[in-house]
């Protein structure tokens, strides 16, 4: 139970739970006030299912920043079960908080589009986690949201469902396969590297 605190205190996982529920209460409220506005429906969740996984995934890619990454790599014991437990269970969480957060209509903006988006922004964020540091996970799937809102077509399907597939419906297969391949290798990658070393003081 001791080694289980410590390791929660060195990746801040209380303050970690402490965003995704926010983030869960926050888009819950927000998905219900716009879809509550006048002219609007369901698709005005748009904004929540793409926004709200980019918020927890970042929270998890920042959880798995260590301060002591020489002494895991030279640990007796293997630490890639722990770093995916860690990311599994997070993973695991979030998508469940946020996925109630959006009730309703699975067959548009509802719980399926955000438990696709959630995988595939988790995925992203730990392969960059393993490629350029936890600090900095979440950066490319931040500047890869921004751009494919702005430039996504407001028509779903045909190409754009692979190079925008956060921006597609739930039932989309093609958003969903781009969403899995990127949480399998992101989650691979980062058990099998841990996020990249960092210098102190950045």
């Amino acid at each position: 139970m001791t080694a289980f605190v410590l390791y929660a205190r060195s990746r801040v996982l209380p303050a970690t739970l402490a965003v995704l529920l926010g983030a869960a209460l926050a888009a819950a409220w927000s998905a219900w006030w716009l879809q509550g506005q006048p002219g609007f429906d369901h698709a005005a969740r748009v904004p929540v299912v793409v926004l709200a996984p980019l918020l927890t995934a970042s929270a998890v890619g920042t959880s798995l920043y260590t301060h002591s990454d020489e002494l895991d790599r030279t640990a007796v014991r293997p630490w890639w079960p722990r770093r995916l437990s860690h990311l599994l269970m997070l993973t695991a969480l979030s998508t469940a908080l946020l996925a109630l957060a959006v009730p309703g209509h699975p067959d548009a903006f509802g719980a399926p589009a955000m438990v696709r988006n959630v995988l595939g922004a988790t995925g992203v964020t730990a392969a960059a986690a393993a490629l350029l540091g936890a600090r900095l996970s979440w950066l490319p799937m931040t500047v890869y949201t921004s751009a494919v809102y702005l430039a996504a077509p407001s028509v779903p399907g045909g190409h754009a469902a692979i190079w925008a597939w956060t921006m597609q419906p739930g039932p989309q297969r093609a958003a969903w396969a781009v969403a899995l391949a990127a949480f399998v290798l992101g989650v691979g990658l980062l058990a099998a590297r841990g996020p990249r070393a960092e210098r102190r003081g950045m």
